[in-house]
């Protein structure tokens, strides 16, 4: 059985993973994952003297005996028979309640991820570009798309309720330029594009750390069926060598996946959700690796570049934030997000979160199984994963950045030849 941390380094590092628990903001309990740990290994340990026992009894029956002899050896064996079944039906409880307790403890934090609790708490690393100075009150993408015949709110939230969207006329190809341009970017650094199913079963979702059920899950669960529509290609691409020992010669393994992303968004709500910011779908090119352990810190500072490689073909205005501990969500050892600068997001324009990436180190591949062999022993490989691009969002910050005081907006030169023209106008 295997949890999402290492149960052995929880027991060995009891003080460490309490005081990580606890810089996590989140609810679990490692005292009580290290007592079942210890009643599992204890009910294994009970089992197999009681299985040596029986076979020393099965053993001694094939003897010749007397009528006594062979009465009494029966009943042992009976008894045996029933210790043992009973036995195992403890241990089976004991293992349901450890994996359930060990599946709350989050992975450990990296040692420079700053500590706090929220969002405000943060830490921003660097700043590229210039923020936009507006002769005028700049337009909010919402307003924007309404008065281009972009976006189309009201019709979706009649045809599939509120935070739908319908994308129309160039908005439809800008969608399709930043699909084409984000994975002509990974292909040229190796990634192999894939497009992915929407659908994953319900052990990949838990597997790589999501909650498939329950009133704070953010996943759609498909009625009657095993499965769930998935809320980013990580999940997916991450399920790609779920039970594979994977051949160290092939790592890194670097995948891009182009999926939609279905979200429940309960709960979300406020000026900054509003538009297409927090939906229930949007599409998004999204890359994951798979390496050595050794190699994943490196990985994770290259994930972040190519983000902000991207950002700045874009042309976009951004700061990358070093996320704090209580904001990182349980798998991730370290992430940042890039935050690109939106004109439009309350009063006087704020920086909203555009893409994110994390190192998990070994807490997802753990679960999922998914391992390497190095000098005869089986380890984990570490796994990462990283937005390319998330094209809803993306979106909002060109619309807001590139508005022109004709109420137009320009596109960026780098996708001018995909959508074949330098200006959004209203057709």
């Amino acid at each position: 059985m295997q949890g999402m941390l290492d149960l052995k380094f929880i027991r060995d590092n009891l003080q460490a993973v309490k005081e990580n628990v606890q810089n996590r903001h989140v609810q679990a309990d490692p005292d009580r994952a290290v007592e079942l740990y210890d009643a599992r290994n204890a009910l294994i340990g009970e089992i197999e003297a009681l299985r040596t026992r029986r076979n020393e009894n099965a053993r001694a029956m094939k003897g010749k005996l007397e009528a006594e002899e062979r009465k009494a050896l029966i009943e042992e064996g009976k008894s045996l028979k029933a210790e043992i079944a009973a036995k195992e039906a403890v241990l089976s409880e004991t293992e349901k309640e450890l994996l359930a307790e060990a599946e709350r403890i989050p992975n450990m934090s990296h040692p420079h991820a700053p500590l706090g609790k929220e969002e405000k708490d943060n830490t921003e690393i660097r700043r590229w570009g210039t923020v936009p100075a507006f002769d005028y009150a700049p337009k909010d993408h919402v307003q924007l798309g309404q008065e281009l015949d972009l976006i189309d709110f009201d019709t979706a939230t009649r045809v599939s309720g509120t935070k739908f969207y319908y994308l129309k006329n160039h908005a439809v190809l800008l969608e399709l330029a930043l699909t084409q341009f984000a994975l002509s970017v990974l292909t040229g650094k190796g990634f192999t594009p894939t497009i992915t199913p929407d659908i994953a079963r319900e052990e990949i979702v838990a597997g790589i750390g999501y909650n498939p059920r329950g009133a704070e899950s953010n996943i759609y669960t498909l009625e009657g069926e095993e499965g769930c529509l998935v809320g980013t290609a990580e999940i997916t691409l991450g399920g790609y060598h779920a039970g594979d020992i994977i051949d160290p010669e092939r790592m890194p393994i670097r995948l891009a996946g182009l999926s939609h992303c279905f979200r429940r968004e309960a709960g979300a709500a406020g000026q900054f959700s509003k538009g297409l910011y927090r939906v229930h779908q949007f599409t998004k090119v999204e890359m994951f690796v798979f390496c050595h352990p050794d190699q994943s810190e490196a990985i994770h500072e290259e994930l972040v570049g190519i983000e902000e490689e991207i950002f700045q073909a874009l042309e976009i205005p951004y700061r990358v934030v070093d996320t704090c501990t209580g904001d990182l969500g349980g798998p991730a050892y370290r992430k940042y997000d890039l935050e690109a600068w939106m004109p439009g997001r309350g009063e006087k324009g704020a920086w909203g979160e555009v893409t994110s990436t994390s190192n998990c180190t070994d807490y997802q591949a753990r679960r999922l199984a998914v391992r390497f062999k190095e000098e005869g022993k089986s380890r984990f490989v570490h796994m990462l994963n990283g937005t390319a691009i998330a094209i809803s969002r993306a979106m909002i910050a060109i619309l807001e950045n590139y508005q022109q005081p004709d109420g137009t907006v320009k596109i960026p030169k780098v996708l001018q030849p995909m959508m074949g023209t330098d200006r959004i106008v209203r057709t």
